[in-house]
């Protein structure tokens, strides 16, 4: 008799264990083909807080309106990606993260493949998405880095070609984030060393100078072309104080590198700046051979999520208009889900994904050392 009940707690315990701690990976994979009714009832059923890191300001506003339609407790953390990784390796429990909103598409292929997060795209959307946008990873939205100038002033760079910031009278009249401190800046530069956008680049370069491109020692005219942009740039604190440096009358003639959205700021005083691809689309040139960069910002389960169920209803509200709207609201976030238009006055996603330089993280992650050619150039 004794021996019967030991077993039989043996197996309570193994069955409880089983159901507290979860699997959200098989969670996920129930999840993806459950209608909208069954995530929330499967949520509604799930306790404890519900738990959002993001590498955006804005998850706050979205987590709030979340918790308000579905009385759901939700907690908000807005950090940086160098926070959030070593978080979800460390956290467990009811203290870990359910979900997750994080950009550098490199480092989360990694986290992928150790485990740490786990990938869902809702029935609701899974047809109108590009393959490329939902897997390996569900991409919520694609945020871009553009060249915007001060035209103050009798010197303006009115950028039509990207080599002209290498020439000698732009020394420091660039602002830029240090790649060092910036991965999506880091890995933009990389990008641009690759086969594609270097040849694209030597072609640039033939235009502006009427002449083929003497690479000088560089591996390719990418090469040449980031060395030469670094040593005139004026690193700048964030994308924020880029913005604002840049738009002030005594800025005259400056040109920043920073994220579009950035401009909605009351700080920035945008009657004194020109997006560069805003003023090409107008008049009808093209700024060779791309007018900045472009990468998504990716929404992911965590694999040690306490409300698995929960994570994946608020991904699937996140991809509706309605829970785009705190990105949405304002020019600079595009949203991958065609039946979710750009802000009024902004230009649609082709236009932007045919014009800046796209992150690939499977290229990033294999010329990963590139980055130490570029922090040579960055410390001067």
């Amino acid at each position: 008799m004794k021996k019967r009940f030991a077993i039989l707690l043996a197996m309570m315990m193994v069955l409880f264990s089983a159901v507290s701690l979860g699997d959200p990976a098989a969670d996920v994979k129930a999840g993806e083909a459950m209608s909208h009714e069954e995530l929330v009832e499967k949520a509604l059923a799930e306790t404890g807080n519900f738990i959002v890191y993001g590498n955006t300001s804005r998850i706050s506003a979205a987590a709030e309106e979340f918790m308000t339609l579905y009385n759901i407790p939700t907690e908000s953390n807005n950090m940086k990606d160098q926070e959030i990784y070593p978080k979800l390796r460390s956290e467990s429990g009811s203290e870990a993260a359910d979900m997750v909103m994080i950009q550098d598409g490199a480092q989360l292929t990694e986290a992928i493949e150790e485990g740490l997060v786990v990938n869902f795209v809702p029935a609701a959307v899974k047809d109108v998405l590009e393959e490329k946008d939902r897997q390996p990873a569900l991409v919520h939205q694609f945020l871009n880095k553009l060249f915007v100038y001060n035209h103050l002033g009798e010197n303006v760079p009115a950028l039509r070609n990207v080599w002209e910031l290498t020439a000698p009278e732009m020394k420091d009249r660039i602002l830029f984030k240090n790649p060092e401190n910036e991965q999506v800046n880091m890995n933009f530069l990389i990008m641009c060393t690759g086969d594609e956008w270097a040849a694209k680049l030597a072609d640039a370069y033939r235009t502006w100078k009427g002449e083929e491109i003497d690479l000088g020692g560089y591996q390719n005219a990418g090469f040449k072309w980031v060395a030469e942009f670094l040593d005139n740039v004026s690193f700048g604190k964030s994308d924020t104080t880029i913005a604002e440096e840049v738009s002030q009358e005594e800025a005259a003639g400056k040109i920043g590198l920073f994220v579009l959205s950035k401009v909605r700021s009351s700080s920035v005083m945008t009657d004194n700046l020109t997006v560069a691809q805003y003023d090409a689309s107008e008049n009808g040139y093209t700024v060779e051979p791309f007018a900045g960069f472009m990468y998504p910002m990716y929404a992911m389960v965590n694999s040690r999520a306490s409300r698995p169920y929960t994570a994946m209803l608020f991904i699937e509200y996140l991809m509706t208009q309605e829970g785009f709207r705190p990105w949405g609201k304002n020019i600079g976030s595009y949203s991958p889900n065609p039946e979710i238009k750009v802000n009024e006055g902004d230009l649609p996603v082709d236009v932007w994904k045919n014009t800046l330089v796209m992150e690939d993280p499977a290229f990033i992650l294999e010329n990963a050392g590139t980055a130490d050619f570029i922090l040579r150039h960055c410390q001067r």
